[in-house]
């Protein structure tokens, strides 16, 4: 009852900066990062860096805590312990984890570009999510490629133990953007056939540990957020998009 007591309904706008400057103080438990950019180009139904935030931030964190014995960090006043970073923070040195969404969205500046290598080269680890279509996926692909251009990004099958890293994940869920999924009438995409299958892509360091994953044409996120909305949402999506989740956040930090 407690954890329930913490879901958020969707506060989702257009932020221009993170509701908290920094980070919380640190005792050794885990903390979530958002990765905070600037917006270069409009996608469909995407906010820019804070797409789903802050709900789906604080919803993830309060179900790890629930769901796993991790412990995680928080605010002084009690509220789950996420925080947004840019790429030339030194604070992103302190975020074992960092998420992304709407990356069809950003031109990285040189400094950023430089910032998230470091960060990534020294152990770090980046989720971009929320990206949908082959005009994206592109344009974000150069970008990636602009951050390692001798690392290919690799297809994640549900074959990888990542996907059984506590919970069996048999397939890549696709979750719907909530705005589509509210304006096609329940339809899992309204962006045309390029976007029907879902992936999971890795760009993978030399000793095969994942630095960068990126989740195509799906929207994990929404089924965090829009978990204290709509019941009917919930019910389809956020037990897929929180059990893809947590392996992620396990792996990741165990490799």
């Amino acid at each position: 009852s407690a954890a329930s007591a913490q879901i958020w309904g969707s506060d989702e706008g257009r932020y221009s900066s993170p509701m908290r400057v920094g980070l919380p103080e640190s005792s050794g438990r885990f903390m979530f990062c958002r990765l905070w950019y600037n917006m270069s180009r409009s996608m469909r139904s995407g906010l820019g860096w804070s797409t789903d935030y802050p709900a789906a931030d604080i919803n993830f964190m309060t179900r790890v805590e629930e769901l796993t014995p991790t412990h995680i960090e928080r605010w002084d006043n009690g509220d789950p312990g996420i925080a947004a970073v840019r790429a030339t923070d030194p604070d992103i040195f302190k975020c074992p984890f960092l998420f992304m969404t709407d990356p069809g969205s950003v031109t990285f500046t040189e400094a950023e570009i430089e910032g998230l290598r470091l960060y990534l080269l020294k152990g770090g680890f980046l989720w971009a999510d929320d990206l949908w279509g082959n005009e994206a996926w592109r344009y974000f692909e150069d970008e990636m490629s602009r951050l390692f251009p001798d690392r290919a990004i690799e297809e994640l099958t549900p074959e990888h133990r990542l996907f059984s890293a506590l919970y069996a994940v048999e397939e890549v869920p696709q979750i719907p953007s909530y705005q589509s999924w509210r304006r096609s009438g329940g339809a899992t995409s309204e962006f045309g056939a390029e976007t029907a299958v879902p992936h999971m892509r890795a760009i993978f360091d030399d000793e095969r540990r994942p630095l960068v994953i990126v989740s195509f044409n799906t929207d994990i996120a929404d089924g965090w957020e829009r978990e204290g909305d709509v019941p009917h949402f919930f019910y389809n999506f956020s037990p897929a998009a929180y059990g893809l989740g947590i392996n992620i956040l396990i792996w990741a930090m165990t490799h």
